[in-house]
């Protein structure tokens, strides 16, 4: 499908095309009993401490609390050892004790794994993208540290879907800042204005393509329930990524019945 004034479109890629979250709490539950190393740690603890299960999913809720404030700054810490220590810390406030970092490890790279395992570009996704790629071209558009954006892309197998892939881990700055929108532009040999942003974040993306000058934004809303004084406004709000041709379908009668009314004008005139 070919749209009249848009040559490109920018994806986001967590909770837009994949649910990363979804998948990191499908692996939250499957470390509590895939992880022989911790539930032993506990259970020797047991008869004297009365420690049981309830501390595995103590530790593990406290992981993903860590996780979802998580700041990272890869100039201070790689992201492996920082989430090593999510691990490290929840089971020592959890259990106390002394430190144990290998069992933290062990509990982290067992999730890694587990979340990887889990993160896939759903098949109606997939079609999708392929139909939009015969009209526009196709750019993924990923914050977050380089090494974990390629370890996801590389687990959902997405990159066949693409004209190109950009990470924000890589680049001098992230979104929203507008650089890195310009870069993808010059990537694909566009203008700001004949490209559309696609993503789950008000803050990154919405922003960022509104900072950067871009042709529309797409904000993926999959609650739909939008707050009052929401900020950015985005120019459209979708409940699923699937519903993204039917918005590049309403933008391309707008600007079929703006050139239609010039037209008039001009005759007019």
């Amino acid at each position: 499908m070919g749209v009249h004034g848009v040559k490109a479109v920018f994806f986001d890629l967590d909770n837009t095309l994949v649910d990363t979250a979804a998948a990191g709490r499908r692996a939250i539950e499957e470390v509590l009993p895939l992880a022989p190393c911790l539930l032993k740690v506990i259970n020797a603890l047991q008869s004297k401490h009365h420690y049981g299960e309830g501390e595995a999913r103590v530790i593990c809720d406290k992981v993903q609390a860590k996780l979802l404030k998580e700041c990272h700054d890869p100039a201070k810490m790689c992201i492996t050892d920082l989430r090593i220590s999510h691990w490290e810390e929840a089971i020592q406030e959890t259990i106390g004790g002394e430190a144990n970092r290998n069992l933290a490890a062990e509990c982290y790279f067992l999730w890694k794994t587990t979340r990887l395992q889990h993160l896939t570009l759903a098949e109606d996704t997939r079609g999708m993208l392929t139909e939009l790629r015969k009209g526009v071209r196709l750019l993924l558009l990923t914050n977050g540290d380089k090494q974990t954006q390629r370890e996801k892309i590389e687990a959902c197998a997405c990159q066949p879907y693409f004209d190109a892939i950009v990470v924000g881990g890589e680049q001098k700055e992230e979104k929203p800042a507008p650089s890195i929108f310009h870069y993808c532009c010059d990537l694909l040999g566009v203008q700001p204005a004949e490209c559309v942003m696609v993503g789950d974040s008000l803050d990154t993306d919405i922003q960022g393509g509104l900072n950067a000058g871009l042709k529309a934004t797409v904000w993926l809303n999959k609650a739909m329930t939008t707050p009052v004084d929401t900020s950015p406004v985005p120019h459209y709000i979708i409940s699923s990524v699937l519903d993204l041709p039917a918005v590049l379908q309403k933008m391309e009668h707008k600007i079929n019945a703006k050139l239609g009314t010039d037209h008039m004008a001009s005759s007019n005139e």
